[in-house]
């Protein structure tokens, strides 16, 4: 009979405590009991799983299973799961394991030899896709014609036209921006202060422009302490903590008013990463150097802002334009003797 895991010695939570943002732990956590659910079908999630217990042959056999898996798309058919939805959680599973090395649950050579498990190697175009400067101006005009019964903009529509230039002129990531409060806007600098992954923190700036859109907002929501876009009710209330601070929107949140927004002004959709997209393809056509960029957007690698760069679709297609297609022409052939 296995012992119970203590809670508070239990590599999940341990884990999981071990992350900083919300949106980070809901992902793991995720990995974490698709996991467990593979090995253990009746479990409802990797809490209380003998994680401790794992060994090479298991973490092997998990590793093809998650190879295995399927995904169903929304025109009815199945896909198997990306490398790097795969290997998301093969991180999941290491780290899991680190943590019941690090409680004294497992030795090191255990930990080791269970954790030796390749990552897929696989490369994918980036997904997404870029999106029209045309579009994103019928976007801020859906904002500004959100009307009250005086013919005035919303307080919601003022809010949410800030949120997305400010989304469109810096390339941030949906927790990003959820998380900002208004201490970490910069008027002066043009800039607002953000936390990104791995807790690293650095200044995005803003265009003119959005600067203009964000005093409008500010001029609404007041210099009270709390969230720089909060969240607000449908009678433009804006939500207050317990604390009296103004509420902060979930990452979520972000997505759906985008995709509100972009439904009224009448646009394909788009999501918020969409945005990132093309702000840092944006940014290299416009002759910034990668090392800039990839300090504007927090990507950790150089590598991953490259597959952003748009140019070298434009030039391979630019020579293959130079190669001429032959006409088509019968071949005459000498009549049979």
């Amino acid at each position: 009979m296995l012992e119970p895991v203590d809670p508070a010695r239990d590599p999940y939570w341990v884990y999981l405590d071990t992350l900083r943002t919300k949106t980070s732990r809901d992902t793991m956590q995720g990995c974490l009991d698709r996991i467990a659910r593979l090995i253990n079908p009746s479990a409802s999630s990797g809490a209380g799983q003998q994680w401790h217990l794992l060994r090479y042959e298991h973490t092997s056999h998990i590793r093809a299973m998650l190879i295995e898996q399927k995904v169903e798309l929304k025109d009815g058919k199945v896909s198997p799961w990306s490398p790097a939805y795969v290997n998301k959680h093969l991180v999941a599973l290491r780290r899991v394991l680190k943590e019941a090395w690090r409680l004294g649950l497992m030795t090191a050579e255990d930990r080791d030899r269970a954790s030796d498990i390749p990552n897929l190697e696989a490369t994918r175009l980036p997904k997404g896709k870029h999106v029209a400067a045309e579009a994103v101006g019928a976007v801020f005009a859906a904002c500004d014609e959100d009307l009250d019964d005086d013919g005035n903009t919303r307080p919601l529509g003022i809010r949410d036209g800030a949120l997305l230039s400010a989304l469109y002129s810096t390339g941030a990531r949906r927790a990003e921006l959820a998380g900002l409060a208004f201490a970490d806007y910069d008027p002066a600098e043009r800039s607002l202060r953000v936390i990104g992954k791995r807790n690293k923190e650095r200044l995005m700036f803003l265009t003119s422009h959005a600067v203009a859109r964000l005093e409008a907002w500010i001029a609404v929501r007041g210099k009270a302490p709390g969230a720089l876009f909060p969240r607000m009710y449908k009678g433009d209330t804006i939500k207050v903590t317990a604390d009296d601070t103004l509420a902060h929107m979930t990452p979520q949140a972000i997505r759906n008013i985008l995709a509100d927004r972009i439904t009224q002004a009448g646009v394909a959709q788009r999501s918020p990463h969409d945005f990132r997209r093309t702000f840092i393809g944006e940014l290299l056509d416009a002759g910034v150097d990668l090392a800039t960029a990839q300090a504007l957007v927090g990507h950790s690698s150089p590598a991953t802002t490259a597959r952003y760069d748009r140019r070298p679709d434009r030039t391979r297609r630019a020579a293959v334009d130079k190669l001429t297609m032959p006409e088509a022409r019968r071949i005459r052939r000498p009549a049979a003797g």
